[in-house]
């Protein structure tokens, strides 16, 4: 077991508070992949059919259990789409962090899920 120093523990739960607090404001937090693609229409003599095709076209892929949908992304919420997925994306980091520092916590006999929340 490693030492447990009072500076040691203070620092490490100051650090885990300050990435918990970063977590909560990722509102717009999207579990997805962005993408844009163009598409063809059903209209037969429309100049899509002949290389100019419509879009592009923004979607998110969102996988949930075993099925992954595509959603549409309108215009107007592009930015805020892709916004969110990239919080994510910090989400995950954030996550992998706090772990550390919650297994470090453990090495020295300190989790023990009393702390401030």
């Amino acid at each position: 077991m490693r030492k447990r120093s009072p500076a040691r523990l203070r620092k490490l739960l100051a650090q885990r508070q300050e990435w918990l607090d970063e977590m909560a404001t990722l509102s717009l937090m999207v579990r997805g992949s962005f993408f844009e693609r163009f598409s063809t229409c059903s209209r037969a003599h429309c100049a899509c059919h002949k290389g100019a095709r419509h879009g592009p076209r923004a979607y998110v892929a969102v996988t949930e259990g075993k099925v992954q949908r595509q959603h549409f992304v309108r215009k107007g919420q592009v930015a805020a789409v892709k916004r969110g997925v990239g919080q994510y994306r910090r989400l995950l980091v954030l996550a992998r962090r706090i772990t550390r520092i919650n297994l470090e916590l453990m090495r020295l006999g300190a989790l023990s899920g009393t702390e401030a929340p």
